[in-house]
Formats: structure tokens, C-alpha cells, sequence
């Protein structure tokens, strides 16, 4: 690893720790050459998840961009922020788990409902008037109806 202060190409581990549930490792080094110390972290590789939006549009899968449109849901909702994110990455391990390299918008989309509906229903039924397309209020009673009988 290369210093970031004087370019010297090696350095010593002082310290390794798993952090973010173990999928990621935090290390000081110490620079052998000018002694200066920082901070690396090693993550594992992973291939593009490809995301295949309903125009057939492709783009890489965003976890901001999911968590941006989670928090929309779940605004002015008692909600932390780290069960938001814990929601993100089960549903990205979830989708990794299925071992393909593209995934339809709408299989995520799924898949947030079924989380935000064991945690918030309020969020559920914002995300889903969104993520459906309701376009009459007789539409969303239906799924009022249907949530009140979980």
C-alpha cells in the first residue's frame, strides 16, 4: 500500500477490524518509510448488479438511490435511519443470493414492500401508492383493504 503522505510503497498492518457486519476490514498502517499512519479498508469485489427498469432501460443497481426513495416513505416516521439501511442491504443480499446479474425494478420494488409492511404501514402504503402507480383513490382503498387484513 502506498503512503499517502510521501508515495513510499510499503507499510505495516498495526491493526485489522471487521466492520459493517463483518463485510468490510478496517486496517492502520504505519508508512516503513516516513512512519506516518492512516487508514485503509478492504471490501470484497463484487460484480455490477444490473438493474432493468420497466421502459427496458438498464442501470447499475444504487443503494442511495434506493435508500433516497425509502426515506421518502418513511418521512416523519419514527424510523431510524440504520433499520433503513439494514433493510437495503438484506434486500441487496437477497438479490446477490439469486446469483443473476440483472434484476427487474420491480422484483426491488417487491421487496421493499414486503419489509416496509412488518415495519411501518404508513411507509408501506406511501411507498406502494408510488411504486403502483395509483391512479384513482378507488385503487387505493383496495390496497387499504388488503393491508388491513395482514
Amino acid at each position: 500500500m502506498k503512503c499517502p503522505m510521501c508515495d513510499f510503497g510499503e507499510s505495516k498492518v498495526l491493526d485489522s477490524r471487521t466492520i459493517e457486519n463483518g463485510e468490510r476490514i478496517k486496517r492502520r498502517r504505519e508508512c516503513l518509510g516516513c512512519q506516518y499512519r492512516f487508514t485503509t479498508y478492504e471490501i470484497l469485489e463484487t460484480t455490477p448488479l444490473m438493474v432493468i427498469k420497466k421502459n427496458d432501460a438498464r442501470e447499475i443497481f444504487d443503494k442511495k438511490k434506493l435508500l433516497s426513495g425509502i426515506l421518502k416513505a418513511c418521512e416523519k416516521r419514527s424510523i431510524p435511519i440504520s433499520t433503513l439501511e439494514g433493510i437495503i442491504n438484506a434486500i441487496e443480499k437477497r438479490i446477490r443470493s439469486l446469483g443473476e446479474k440483472e434484476i427487474e425494478s420491480s422484483l426491488i420494488g417487491e421487496y421493499v414492500m414486503d419489509n416496509l409492511k412488518t415495519l411501518d404501514k404508513v411507509a408501506y402504503i406511501r411507498f406502494a401508492s408510488v411504486y403502483r402507480e395509483f391512479d384513482d383513490v378507488e385503487n387505493f382503498f383496495l390496497e387499504l383493504k388488503a393491508l388491513r387484513k395482514v
